[in-house]
Order: structure tokens, then C-alpha cells, then sequence
């Protein structure tokens, strides 16, 4: 299952975007209204759960400064990636955009594809607010 989200521009060059996000206790204020849970495990894992939802832990797995994050699942019964690009616009902006990945089942993605698309459509449409 392959789902991104809307590209947003942000007021900051790609750099800076790309240090707020690759901290990931930064993701806490990415966060949605409903979540329920947030815990930093590691300096490069974390731990969150939206209301009706079980836990997800996030790992991440790969940076290529200072244009892209890939966090993955770490554990679980979904094998599943979150990848955030970041391009540049100018030396004071930047795009960003964020790209799920997983292999997921036929009739589980049936049952997950529109709580994860507003899920990332709401982590990235909260970023220009919060880098």
C-alpha cells in the first residue's frame, strides 16, 4: 500500500526543516488532537497511539540529510515505512511531503488506508506550524 500526503511549503530552508524532523521527540507536536500516548524509547525511536488505536512504535532507519527521514516500524505485525522528503524552493523555503509505505494485506489496507491517509495528511499539514 502505497499513500502520500499533500505537499506543504514551509517558511524555512530545507536544512532547518530537516533538523527539527530528524530529531524524532520532535514528532510529538506533529501529533494529532486524538492521540493518547507519546514516549521517547531512544534518540531515534518513539512510541504513540491515537484514541481507539493500538501502539506503533517508530524507528528511524534512514537519513540522507538534508532532503529525507525514513522511519519504520520497529515491531508489530505491519511492516510499514514513513518517509519524509524535503525539497528545496528557495534558501528561505521549503516543501515537504510525506510518503506511507506498507506491505499490507488486501483487506487491511481496505480497513486502514483513511485513518492513515488523515493521519499523515494531519502530521504534515502541522509542520510549518511547528519547525
Amino acid at each position: 500500500m502505497n499513500l502520500q500526503s499533500p505537499k506543504v511549503k514551509v517558511s524555512k530552508s530545507p536544512e532547518a526543516v530537516f533538523n527539527v524532523l530528524s530529531d524524532v521527540k520532535n514528532f510529538e507536536s506533529l501529533m494529532p488532537e486524538n492521540i493518547s500516548k507519546f514516549e521517547l524509547l531512544e534518540d531515534d525511536k518513539f512510541l504513540f497511539a491515537l484514541k481507539g488505536m493500538p501502539e506503533i512504535v517508530l524507528k528511524k532507519k534512514e537519513v540522507i540529510p538534508p532532503n529525507k527521514i525514513v522511519l519504520g516500524a520497529a515491531g508489530g505485525k505491519i511492516d510499514f515505512a514513513l518517509t519524509v522528503n524535503i525539497d528545496n524552493i528557495d534558501d528561505a523555503s521549503s516543501e515537504v511531503q510525506l510518503h506511507f509505505t506498507g506491505d499490507i494485506n488486501p483487506m487491511m489496507a481496505m480497513m486502514i488506508k483513511n485513518p492513515i491517509t488523515k493521519f499523515i495528511e494531519t502530521l504534515v499539514t502541522n509542520i510549518p506550524q511547528n519547525v
